[in-house]
């Protein structure tokens, strides 16, 4: 946290029902917490909306925050959770809405989604290409391969913190290039999400 703030004291603060500490914590973590939502549903009332859960889950919850070692990746994991379900509700959604929809045309056979699925498939290869090397082995290995951060960290003889890091910045790349090129499925939204847990 910021220089002068005792994150062990405000932890100890919060779950004692104290507020001032609680608006501590919202204040500082509000931002990152807001950009990093923004960043997978490019919708300003959807992120604020999500965020705002968040610190009502972590107030909900904050009798345990005292058993939390690290607060920085207890809150984006809270984040993460929340953004996960709202993905997903988004999706289930959607095939409602296309289940229920009366039909107008005839049902179109599965060529077309195949057609779909494939062009997605060679736009996230596309943007996995113009990655750099050190990230697209990382990406790979962790979307691919399913390898844990520690593992790949051990694999490639780097600590697991610069693992993260590299692979936030390939999935940030490759959501942004998908979405500039021809957008997202939520699908694969959620497969990228994923991958940084």
């Amino acid at each position: 946290m910021q220089e002068g703030v005792d994150e062990e004291d405000i932890k100890q603060r919060c779950s004692r029902g104290d507020r001032a500490a609680y608006a501590v914590l919202y204040t500082f973590y509000f931002k990152p917490l807001y950009r990093h939502v923004f960043l997978f549903l490019k919708s300003k009332e959807a992120t604020e909306e999500i965020v705002q859960d968040a610190f009502v889950k972590i107030w909900e919850n904050r009798a345990s925050l005292t058993e939390v070692h690290n607060l920085k990746p207890y809150l984006y994991r809270v984040t993460k959770n929340l953004l996960l379900d709202h993905l997903r509700r988004l999706q289930i959604q959607n095939k409602v809405i296309r289940i229920a929809s009366p039909q107008t045309e005839p049902l179109e056979d599965s060529t077309t989604n195949q057609i779909n699925h494939k062009d997605y498939i060679a736009l996230s290869q596309e943007a996995i290409l113009h990655l750099t090397e050190k990230r697209r082995q990382i990406f790979l290995m962790r979307t691919q391969q399913e390898l844990s951060l520690d593992e790949i960290a051990l694999k490639l003889g780097i600590s697991k913190s610069v693992v993260k890091k590299q692979l936030y910045a390939a999935i940030t790349f490759v959501r942004e290039y998908m979405h500039k090129h021809g957008g997202i499925p939520l699908g694969f939204l959620i497969i990228l999400l994923e991958a940084l847990s």
